[in-house]
């Protein structure tokens, strides 16, 4: 699996939201009120941009202060919201910390349900619904299409999100980036790192 493969085989018929969407925003750039080009700039700032690097931001954080990291393990929520990141209302965030012996993933089996405000807007696949049921039920194998060979002993942990409360993985560290500083270590986390489908 890859951003570039989006799993879902079918050619369906865009869905109504999507249908509107397109619709609105053809009205709004036909009649001067948007230009397209902010549209996908915008997007993109959500995307790749402001999203992905709030998360790298917590992430490199953890990495580089044992408190932090204590306290985002224990109430993600509260200690993302020390750095300014701050969810949905009503919406609780978990962390889970990969180890040596733990490889954690994250999905939502029902939806597309996701931390929008760490991780920006969720990558065509994450919303696929091959991803979300072969996540659970074949997580091993998805892991390895995304390029993940884990060793037989390591156990997966598949955490499935929800309206009310959603997962972030934290990548284990390499240790050779014990040294770096937060700023060099927020250029290397990556969204799919957080998401579980890739290794730092």
């Amino acid at each position: 699996m890859s951003d570039e493969h989006d799993h879902d085989h079918h050619h369906a018929v865009p869905s109504d939201t999507a249908l509107r969407v397109k619709a609105l925003e053809t009205v709004l750039t036909q009649r001067g009120l948007v230009e397209s080009d902010a549209i996908d700039a915008i997007v993109d700032l959500y995307e790749n941009q402001v999203g992905p690097r709030n998360g790298a931001s917590v992430v490199a954080r953890a990495w580089s202060n044992a408190a932090f990291k204590s306290r985002l393990l224990n109430d993600a929520s509260a200690a993302c919201a020390e750095l300014g990141v701050v969810g949905v209302e009503g919406t609780h965030l978990k962390v889970v910390e990969n180890t040596d012996d733990t490889h954690n993933m994250v999905v939502c089996t029902l939806c597309s349900c996701y931390p929008w405000s760490l991780l920006g807007l969720p990558p065509r696949w994450y919303k696929s619904f091959a991803y979300r049921s072969r996540a659970v039920s074949e997580p091993r194998t998805v892991l390895r299409e995304f390029g993940i060979e884990l060793e037989d002993n390591t156990a997966v942990q598949v955490w499935d999100s929800t309206a009310e409360l959603r997962y972030l993985v934290l990548p284990k560290q390499p240790p050779e980036w014990a040294e770096l500083s937060e700023e060099v270590l927020i250029e290397k986390v990556t969204r799919n790192g957080m998401i579980g489908t890739a290794l730092v």
